[in-house]
């Protein structure tokens, strides 16, 4: 992980209009449960065209001159359910529903039993990419307090319980990640900014948990939501300071679009920050120059050597186009600013 500020991806990559129908992908907005009906492949193909398409991910991430890469999560329907759902103790024939961030009921996994990973889910994801890249690349997984946020508990009786359950199983799954290849394990937890009181009381207590006796680097990614799905977004974070006393490596966070005030990345000296300088949210790709800009103002308060640049989030809802742009504009306004240093 040497080098000085480094450029990266924050997790997914667009997946190709052959692959998946991204009108339903986009109208189910991050499917909790697994839906199947997006894939445009036969069931007999479907694991040859996904693998197709990473490669063409990978691929593309290496031509923008990106230097920590995804494999785009081009297998997963969302960033969440796909590990969810192979857990067991969630039920394999009923759902649950929630209400959303968006306001809207939506189904989620039903635990109706103990949860316990039955074998590994992304370690052939991580074998796959490592075989098709010399650079540091990076795996994502839903974090624990998240996936327990977005279930509907009917075994274990409190949702800290549920969430240290969900570590447990995290955990085993990103020590196999790291021995099949992994540079970066990542794990995403949007909604410990959007449960924020529930975070303070066992939010930390459940990171730990998954990354305990872990040895490689580890990242969390914060967000408000897909810019394709979440217009409205807070300028500002409600939790974030706590994670400094996390057992995490790296902390990402989205600046871009929101406009968030920089300063609060002093509240993380222990870290190395992900900061978001692609705003997925405008359909425009950014000028280099604009990136540069966004980024010198992320060194007022980061030293380089602590600053990894990124887009905002995962780019699986703007168009292909469009995402490679905007990478090539995010590696190139880093060299100008890097050339500055």
């Amino acid at each position: 992980m040497a080098g000085t500020l480094r450029t990266a991806v924050v997790g997914s990559y667009p997946q190709p209009d052959w692959l998946v129908d991204r009108g339903l992908l986009r109208k189910l907005m991050a499917p909790r449960v697994r839906v199947a009906q997006i894939w445009r492949v036969p069931e007999v193909y479907l694991e040859q065209a996904q693998d197709d398409a990473t490669a063409a991910a990978i691929k593309d991430q290496e031509r923008a001159g990106i230097d920590i890469i995804t494999d785009g999560e081009i297998r997963r329907e969302s960033y969440s359910n796909r590990f969810a759902s192979a857990l067991g103790g969630i039920d394999p024939t009923k759902h649950g529903e929630i209400i959303g961030r968006t306001g809207r009921k939506i189904p989620v996994p039903l635990v109706s039993g103990p949860i316990e990973r039955r074998a590994p889910v992304e370690v052939r994801d991580v074998q796959f990419l490592r075989e098709r890249t010399d650079r540091t690349i990076k795996i994502t997984l839903p974090g624990p307090f998240t996936m327990a946020q977005q279930a509907v508990d009917a075994y274990y009786g409190d949702t800290r319980s549920l969430a240290l359950a969900l570590a447990a199983a995290v955990n085993e799954e990103v020590k196999d990640l790291f021995a099949a290849g992994a540079d970066v394990v990542q794990l995403d937890e949007p909604w410990l900014q959007a449960r924020a009181e529930q975070a303070r009381e066992y939010g930390v207590e459940a990171i730990d948990r998954a990354l305990a006796g872990v040895t490689g680097t580890t990242a969390l990614h914060l967000c408000f939501g897909y810019a394709a799905l979440v217009e409205d977004k807070p300028a500002g974070y409600a939790f974030l300071a706590e994670l400094d006393a996390s057992r995490v490596d790296q902390v990402s966070i989205e600046a871009a679009q929101p406009q968030l005030d920089l300063a609060v990345l002093e509240a993380l000296p222990s870290k190395t920050v992900m900061v978001g300088v692609l705003d997925l949210g405008d359909p425009a790709v950014e000028s280099d120059e604009q990136v540069a800009v966004r980024i010198r103002r992320a060194l007022e308060v980061v030293p380089a050597e602590r600053l990894i640049v990124t887009p905002d989030c995962g780019m699986k809802y703007l168009p292909r186009d469009v995402a490679f742009g905007k990478l090539r504009a995010l590696a190139r306004g880093a060299a100008l600013v890097k050339a500055e240093l």
